[in-house]
């Protein structure tokens, strides 16, 4: 590899720095000699932290800045959370690997207290319309507080806002050393992952063959395949990273890609779900095929209601 300088554009956070940090290791480990730098940025999404991010529109929030740094020449690679990537890239950029996914659950974090135990009316905080949606379903006295922050400050909003309980990413829990906070993992079936949880994806330049080439080994076939899917059923649904919308892929030993969706009303009360199955080479298309299926099934008139809603606060 005739490559000896990087630059990976991050924003600065606790958990996008760790993020950042891991790749860099990585590329060193692979490549003795390299040098890599960290180029942190501070993107929209980072400036904003006293309004909901469905408020503020969700497209691109943490990526945006990135990327025009990236178009610039300033930095090599973007190290994101798949699931705060938008799927449409500027032109002359996009996404070259999808690392393995880390756990993609969420984490359910209170004094002690497990979900289905909750007192009535327990005040829950989360960042996610999506969580909100299924955990009203389950529990429609439920009272959802919109919290914002990096990881810490979450969880020390669990005690500061006299909440009941804080719903997070596993994933960024486990790679900064909070694992021991978790009071109950929900199961995948019951609180679907954001697309792309749990999966870092690295964007480049397309031009830049000698960097994609470099970056190549950090891919995970089967966490890229399932990403994939989930993206495309994101994308078809027209649907950004803050509307109540999961999906989450699994891929087994044979390469069969099994894709859950779900779209639902801010509130819970309306919400349409499905499964579909099929090759890992028809990613894409499962990811289509299912968003249109949920779209004919009533999904569609819930985002329009969900953008109305949205449109008129």
């Amino acid at each position: 590899m005739s490559i000896s300088k990087l630059r990976i554009g991050t924003r600065a956070s606790q958990l996008a720095l760790w993020q950042a940090n891991w790749i860099k290791s990585e590329l060193e480990r692979q490549y003795p000699g390299i040098e890599v730098e960290l180029v942190k940025i501070k993107t929209t999404g980072d400036k904003i932290l006293d309004v909901p991010l469905a408020q503020v529109g969700g497209k691109g929030l943490f990526v945006k800045e990135i990327e025009e740094a990236m178009l610039r020449g300033e930095i090599d690679l973007a190290v994101h959370s798949m699931k705060d990537v938008p799927t449409e890239f500027p032109d002359g950029l996009g996404l070259v690997v999808t690392t393995k996914r880390e756990d993609p659950r969420d984490a359910f974090i209170s004094d002690g207290v497990r979900f289905a135990d909750l007192r009535p009316n327990a005040r829950i905080g989360t960042s996610a319309l999506r969580r909100q949606a299924q955990l009203l379903a389950a529990r429609p006295d439920l009272e959802m507080v919109i919290i914002r922050g990096n990881v810490e400050t979450r969880i020390r909003k669990l005690k500061e806002e006299n909440l009941d309980a804080v719903i997070l990413a596993a994933a960024g829990l486990n790679r900064l050393g909070f694992t021991d906070v978790i009071t109950e993992l929900l199961d995948a079936d019951f609180s679907i992952p954001a697309i792309g949880q749990g999966a870092l994806g690295l964007e480049c330049r397309l031009d830049d063959q000698v960097t994609i080439d470099a970056l190549s080994f950090l891919n995970h076939a089967p966490t890229a395949w399932a990403v994939e899917a989930e993206r495309a059923l994101l994308k078809q649904c027209e649907g950004g990273c803050q509307v109540p919308i999961a999906a989450h892929g699994t891929v087994d030993d044979n390469n069969n890609l099994q894709l859950v969706g779900f779209i639902a009303s801010v509130d819970g009360k309306k919400s349409v779900r499905s499964v579909i199955s099929g090759s890992v080479t028809e990613a894409k298309t499962l990811g289509c095929q299912l968003a249109d299926r949920l779209l004919a099934d009533g999904g569609k008139q819930i985002l329009e209601e969900v953008y109305q809603r949205e449109l008129v606060k």
